[in-house]
């Protein structure tokens, strides 16, 4: 399992992507990922979306999703715990996702982060990131 400065690492790595794409600093978000990330999504069960393979296509699917959003968001990233499968060190988190528009705040959507971490240059990055939302908003 990883160390606890490595749980440490990894969390705020999580918490910081989260951050990222709240104040559009999608480069910052673009390092959070490996050059060879790979991102899929699934809303409700429903059919799968992507796989996305590559940072570069990755980050095309945020830079899509920012260019048309005209709320403020917030992704809380919480319930974070660590798996260990292999060689592949897995961490699960949840998304609780609020939308302000016209000075009212909802809930926008939940969901489930599963991700896979690895050391790439001496830092944490994602590697592969599923996004089970609850919903589609």
């Amino acid at each position: 399992m990883p160390s606890v400065e490595d749980r440490f690492a990894i969390s705020e790595l999580l918490n910081r992507m989260g951050y990222y794409y709240d104040e559009d600093q999608l480069d910052a978000l673009a390092a959070c990922f490996s050059s060879e990330a790979v991102m899929s999504m699934q809303i409700a069960g429903g059919d799968l979306v992507g796989p996305f393979e590559g940072r570069d296509n990755v980050m095309a699917l945020y830079h899509n999703a920012k260019s048309t959003q005209t709320d403020v968001r917030r992704h809380d990233i919480t319930n974070i715990f660590f798996d260990e499968e292999g060689d592949a060190l897995k961490v699960t988190s949840y998304l609780t996702l609020f939308a302000t528009e016209h000075g009212e705040t909802k809930l926008l959507a939940t969901g489930v982060y599963r991700d896979e971490v690895a050391q790439r240059e001496g830092e944490w990055k994602i590697t592969r990131r599923h996004i089970d939302l609850d919903s589609a908003y």
